[in-house]
Parts: C-alpha cells; structure tokens; sequence
C-alpha cells in the first residue's frame, strides 16, 4: 500500500501544541475576553516587532486587511490601482470593494512577483496606488518599486499574506510599503485556528484611520468618526497566534530547508523549472512552486503516486469572470498567461521528510524522462 504524501499537514503543528491552546481557550472562556483584551494587544505588538514595523493592527482577516488598508490610505472611486494579474483574487478585490478599478500587470517570470519595469510599462492613467504581492514566500523588489512610486506620487500597500518572515535587502515583508496587509488563514506560514488578518505600517494617522476604520470608524463607545466596517481580531485567534508566533522562525528555517532538497534533486531535471530566489531576498517558500510542461501529464502521475500538488494560480485575474470588463483580454499580459499554464506547487510544510521529498522527485524526475 502507497503512503500518501500530503500536499500539507495542518495537523501535526496544532497536536504540538494543543496543550497550550487549550489552556488558552479555557482562560479565554473563564474571562470572558472574546473580543479585544491582553491576548489582542500582546499579539500586536509582537508580530509589529517580528515584522519590524512600528504598530500593528489585527482585522478579521487578510481580505479585510487590503481593502481597509486600501481605504485608509484615501483609494476609492474613480481611482486605479496597480496590481500584478498573478495572485489570489482577494489583491485585487479589495480594490474593487472600493470601488476602484484594479489595473493589470505583468510579473517576473521567474520570481513570480511584480517589478517596477512592469509598472513603468502599465498604463498609469489615473493609478493612485499600487499592490505588489510578496508572492510564495518571497518579497517583490521593493527599493525600485517604492522609488518609482515616489516619483509618480503613488502610495504602496504591501500584500504579505504569504510572506511572514520574508525579507528584502535585510527589511522584513511589512516594514517596506507605506502600509502592509497579512492574512493569517490557517494555510499560512503563521495561521491562524480560523481566520484572522492584520495591517503593519509606520505610527501615525493613516494607521490609526485603519484601526478605526476596522471598529466602525470608531472614536469613544458611541461616537464614530465615519462610517467603518466590522472586523477585528478575536482574543482566541490572537492567543493561537501569538503560540504560534514563538515557533515561525524555526518553522521558516525548515520550510527553506525543504525547499534546499528539492533545488539539490530537480536541478537539471529537463522541462523542470524551479523557483529563483533574487538577489538581496530571503524567501519563506509558502509555496514550493516549479514550472512543468505538460502539466496535466505529471499531475496524473503525481495522482497515482498518491502525492499532493497544486496549482496557483491556474487563471490569472484579468482573464477570470469577475474582471471580463477590465478591458484585458487573452494576450494582454503573455508571460502571466504562459507560466499560469506551466505552475505547479509541490509538497510543502515544515513536518515534510526527506524520504517524502525524495518520493516527490521519482515522481517528477519520471515525469520528465517520459516526456524526453
């Protein structure tokens, strides 16, 4: 009988420490500290302090954290947003909850991740801001990105959902943009136990309009500064946060290892295509993506290998349904379209063993001699 190989294992972390997060749920229960409290504000000021941005806000979740990011920045109607065509759609639907207009880029074949040539090339009729995505594990070059945006006048939100730990030139995802938004969804390199979110930025008003904004644009108990929205942090998630936060380095440090196996047995491996790490980055590997001919093929293989795998993202955002009036057809962004065809992520989690990682590779490696 074949063992499986998981695409991910939630479980094996959350029975390390279920001890500890049931004795939080407990204390949490017994105080009645559901919303808000110590565990809230502990969690801040520790992930601010991870990320080395001065203040931190938790939100419900990373949708929540771009788009009310977005609005405390000052985007709305009438305005355009930057964004890269490879990502989740929550980049770019935060724009639209708005009722701003997402505006298409391509990105770096080989990192995945937007570039300040591609914004310089987009159209910038009307953009007031621009979302680079710090896709897989692995920032976008922010230095030419924030200097580019400097000059056209635009502001720069990060989305480091997938980027906890992640750096650029020695500074961390979420210390690098005027704002940054993080999703904690339970997949993530820090999850949660359910959903969660959070905004890190420089102290000051913009942030502060952020925090308000998450608690009905809240001021005093009854007194509201503008209409806000309903999305904060629970106590449960920031205390299952906040255990999981003490393990994140030694988590990342394994993931980068994983992915150090899997660089040392596919390299050379013909029509396998494995991921680049840039120069004056770190990368947390998220994801372990790699690009593949004849996808479907090795898809079936892994299939009947029992091996986990998936692909993000098969349909770039400006061919999806939602954005058919974006004005952005097949053939408007050719490398986003061609390496959506050809991505593939392989098993990755910080419990992945060797002798797993090597049953991927004959997977892989057989795919590739078939197709010779």
């Amino acid at each position: 009988m074949i063992e499986p190989v998981p695409f991910l294992d939630l479980s094996r972390p959350h029975q390390a420490l279920a001890g500890a997060l049931a004795d939080g749920f407990a204390q949490a229960v017994q105080t009645t500290g559901f919303i808000g409290g110590r565990h809230v504000e502990t969690f801040e000021s520790d992930f601010a302090r991870f990320c080395g941005a001065d203040k931190c806000i938790g939100v419900a979740n990373g949708t929540d954290a771009l788009f009310i990011a977005l609005k405390a920045l000052g985007i709305g109607p009438g305005d355009v947003v930057l964004v890269p065509s490879f990502t989740f759609v929550a980049t770019a639907e935060a724009v639209s909850i708005l009722g701003a207009t997402p505006r298409f880029v391509e990105v770096d074949p080989r990192t995945y991740t937007v570039t300040a040539d591609a914004l310089a090339k987009a159209d910038t009729t009307n953009v007031k801001a621009v979302v680079p995505v710090h896709l897989f594990g692995q920032c976008a070059d922010m230095q030419p990105i924030l200097a580019l945006a400097k000059e056209r006048g635009w502001t720069v939100l990060e989305d480091a959902a997938q980027a906890h730990g992640a750096t650029d030139h020695g500074r961390a995802a979420g210390s690098l943009g005027h704002l940054a938004a993080f999703s904690f969804y339970p997949t993530k390199n820090l999850g949660a136990i359910g959903d969660a979110g959070a905004i890190t930025g420089p102290a000051g008003e913009i942030l502060e309009r952020a925090r308000r904004l998450a608690n009905h644009g809240r001021l005093g108990r009854y007194e509201h500064a503008e209409p806000g929205f309903n999305s904060r942090l629970d106590s449960i998630q920031a205390m299952a946060l906040g255990l999981k936060l003490r393990h994140l380095v030694d988590w990342n440090a394994r993931r980068v290892a994983i992915a150090a196996m899997y660089d040392e047995r596919l390299a050379g491996v013909s029509g396998v295509i494995t991921p680049l790490v840039r120069n004056g980055a770190s990368h947390v590997y998220h994801l372990y993506v790699v690009q593949v001919e004849q996808r479907e093929r090795l898809q079936k293989a892994l299939d009947a290998e029992k091996v986990g795998h998936g692909v993000h993202y098969g349909l770039p955002l400006h061919l999806q349904p939602a954005y058919a009036g974006s004005g952005q057809g097949r053939g408007a962004l050719p490398v986003t379209e061609r390496i959506a065809e050809q991505v593939l992520s392989l098993p990755m989690f910080p419990e992945l063993s060797e002798s797993q990682v090597d049953r991927v590779v004959r997977v892989v490696r057989a795919h590739a001699r078939a197709g010779s």
